[in-house]
């Protein structure tokens, strides 16, 4: 299936009851939170500055996010296209079906959900001047070393998850914090099964607008490029508009919020050995609580809360938690 890359992107999510004081919570509340093996957690706090510990229902809760999708109709009539449809009923273009020609990098389409949940992908290439919600940012052969593997192998997987959300990166112009922080995201297609037993060795990255819980994607500029340079709009960064955030889709900013993602923090160096879900839940909670505080102007009293990630994003090279504050917008 296409991989999304994502910060935000999650399996369905523990939610806990932290004491307000930094720093607190029992280990077996952090124990109880790490019980989900292989998805990021998140974790709802109050805080209160000068109070004592205080408990109540909680605020929100961070969870997983899908993709936004506003699909547009590709006009197909004239374009010389031979359009079809997938078993899921989604668009496709025939002669990209079994293509062992690679993609055309820069080329927009019009994605949806359902298609960055397959390996392969030929809907057909829009306009960029057009409505779209895909663009395809980074187009290549696949290693030597991985040329004999399996076309549904784990090493292959792991190889393009770590190409494609490095220059996805590049490709958005930000840092490492702000891509973990934003609505949009990538999916990476490979040849389809027929294709690569031909020779094909190919593949493609796609920027999609929208992440991992989107009901739908949102359309992109003509390019994306440099999306995220310098102070991002509001527009493509991730808030979410709900009581519980597991149960809501990540909204962009400009949109009504009460919570958002406002910095991320590091729980480790690339050199270190994964420590553990307590040691990352624990460092996680405690760093975020001084990264909102001071994000917020060190109020009295705020909500915060914290996105943390277990072994498999780690090995993949991930070092980073989300740390959220609660918000009006």
């Amino acid at each position: 299936m296409g991989i999304l890359g994502s910060g935000l992107r999650s399996g369905g999510p523990d939610t806990h009851r932290h004491s307000a004081a930094r720093g607190s919570g029992s280990g077996s509340d952090l124990a109880a939170a790490a019980k989900e093996k292989g998805a990021p957690h998140d974790v709802v706090t109050v805080a209160h500055l000068d109070a004592s510990p205080v408990r109540g229902s909680p605020a929100g809760t961070l969870g997983r996010v899908r993709p936004a999708l506003l699909l547009a109709a590709a006009t197909l009539l004239g374009t010389g296209l031979v359009a079809g449809c997938s078993s899921d009923g989604s668009e496709t273009d025939a002669r990209l079906v079994d293509s062992v020609e690679a993609p055309v990098q820069g080329a927009c389409r019009v994605l949806e959900p359902d298609d960055v949940d397959q390996p392969s992908n030929a809907s057909p290439v829009v306009d960029c001047a057009q409505p779209h919600t895909a663009e395809t940012y980074a187009v290549g052969e696949v290693p030597a070393e991985l040329a004999d593997a399996g076309w549904d192998s784990e090493a292959l997987g792991s190889w393009a998850y770590a190409t494609c959300s490095g220059q996805f990166q590049q490709f958005l112009g930000a840092d490492e914090s702000t891509v973990m922080r934003t609505i949009v995201s990538w999916a990476w297609f490979r040849p389809s099964e027929k294709a690569w037993a031909d020779g094909a060795r190919w593949y493609r990255c796609d920027i999609v607008g929208g992440g991992e819980q989107s009901e739908a994607y949102v359309d992109l500029p003509t390019t994306a490029a440099g999306l995220l340079a310098d102070r991002p709009d509001d527009a493509w960064m991730a808030c979410v508009d709900g009581a519980s955030v597991e149960a809501s889709p990540k909204v962009p900013c400009t949109e009504p919020h009460n919570w958002r993602a406002v910095t991320t923090i590091k729980v480790g160096q690339p050199e270190d050995p994964y420590p553990g879900d307590r040691a990352v839940a624990r460092t996680t909670e405690d760093y975020c609580y001084n990264s909102v505080a001071a994000w917020l102007g060190y109020p009295k009293e705020f909500d915060y809360g914290f996105t943390w990630f277990h072994q498999p994003e780690w090995d993949a090279g991930n070092r980073r938690s989300i740390c959220w504050a609660a918000t009006s917008g």
